[in-house]
């Protein structure tokens, strides 16, 4: 039972970091998509599992629609 609302809490945060992070400021290359590193360093908590379900388009990176999509 722990380990369920451990889960749940790492979730919270990693949903509660993407909505408090702004596009602009993730993507710090500025080449208008976002990587994976590039989310993680913005928000430690995000999964690569949740990363790739917002890629859309699977090409490794998210667009502005889709990194807005996780903030959903």
């Amino acid at each position: 039972m722990k380990r369920l609302f451990a889960v749940l809490a790492v979730s919270v945060l990693a949903v509660s970091a993407a909505q408090a992070a702004d596009f602009a400021d993730v993507d710090t290359d500025a080449d208008g998509s976002v990587s994976l590193d590039e989310a993680v360093s913005m928000m430690p908590d995000l999964t690569e599992d949740a990363f790739i379900s917002a890629d859309a388009n699977a090409d490794g990176s998210l667009t502005a629609d889709e990194f807005a999509s996780m903030k959903n």
